[in-house]
């Protein structure tokens, strides 16, 4: 079976929720993945499956043992394989014509624009304590005209956002400016991802582990996630309708049974979050001095 052959077929089943002209549009279109984890790595293969055909990926790190509770890529035959060479590996194995461009370093000030600037949409997949790369990533798709679409797995629900060009940036909607060290930075991350919280009654943030880079995740709530933003991804290369873009955000929880969205009309600086970041600075305090020491890239 030729390659052309096996995608038409591979994408019956999308027909009826997307046009046969809008599956020819995904097939041409280029979504650049900033991540493998437990995210990026789910949403890239959803994406595959979805018939999107062209991607930029990137992630220096490798599996391990610990991320097989969570990270659709993370096997006991993956441990110490790069992220980026294990995901690639399993999307040819679902479409073998798939163009993916492997961006081994991670986000890098060397490779961000060769990144960002050919992609339809932007992914942002990458670790929670990431700060400066993922800044990084959003100035540079913001300068480019891209839309980045971002998700979280907290507790047992996932978050969704997206950043478009003529909208918030990053850091305005969040709050964070240069000045801020990376716990201030984080803490506002942690408040502005989601606003309503649901996750919060439940989880025990003892185990959050700064030292480590950690805290408590699930695979369900990967997969929740992941949905969010592959269907918004979706969305946004078809013009389905218009992106659900910052200050709007939206949080679903299974465990609590609730589906929350909103809009944040002055994102972070509102009076209402700037006391919830004080709150969960007074909360997370003893993790500063933990976190400023062990730095993420």
């Amino acid at each position: 079976m030729d390659s052309q052959e096996y995608y038409k077929l591979a994408v019956t089943r999308n027909i009826g929720l997307v046009t046969e002209e809008e599956q020819t549009r995904l097939k041409h279109s280029r979504v650049a993945v900033a991540g493998c984890g437990g995210l990026g790595g789910r949403e890239l293969i959803d994406l595959v499956r979805m018939g999107i055909g062209r991607f930029n990926l990137a992630d220096f790190d490798e599996f391990s043992i610990k991320n097989v509770n969570r990270q659709i890529g993370a096997t006991s035959s993956t441990a110490d394989r790069p992220k980026v060479e294990v995901m690639t590996e399993m999307a040819k194995d679902i479409h073998p014509s798939v163009d993916i461009k492997m961006f081994p370093n991670g986000i890098q000030e060397d490779n961000v624009v060769d990144f960002v600037s050919n992609a339809d949409v932007i992914v942002d997949a990458i670790d929670f304590f990431s700060m400066p790369a993922r800044r990084l990533l959003h100035k540079t798709a913001r300068k480019c005209g891209k839309p980045v679409v971002f998700a979280a797995p907290l507790g047992f629900s996932g978050t969704m956002s997206v950043f478009v060009p003529n909208g918030l940036s990053f850091d305005e909607y969040f709050d964070i400016n240069d000045d801020m060290d990376l716990f201030e930075q984080l803490i506002a991350f942690t408040v502005g991802v989601a606003p309503w919280g649901t996750h919060w009654k439940y989880m025990d943030t003892s185990k959050v582990d700064s030292s480590d880079h950690s805290g408590p995740s699930l695979a369900c709530a990967c997969n929740i996630a992941t949905g969010l933003l592959t269907s918004e991804v979706l969305i946004i290369l078809l013009n389905k309708r218009a992106p659900m873009a910052v200050p709007n955000y939206m949080q679903f929880d299974t465990m609590r049974c609730l589906y929350r969205k909103g809009k944040l009309h002055w994102g972070n600086r509102g009076p209402l979050q700037r006391l919830k970041r004080l709150l969960a600075a007074k909360k997370f305090a003893d993790q500063r001095e933990v976190l400023l020491n062990n730095k993420p890239c």
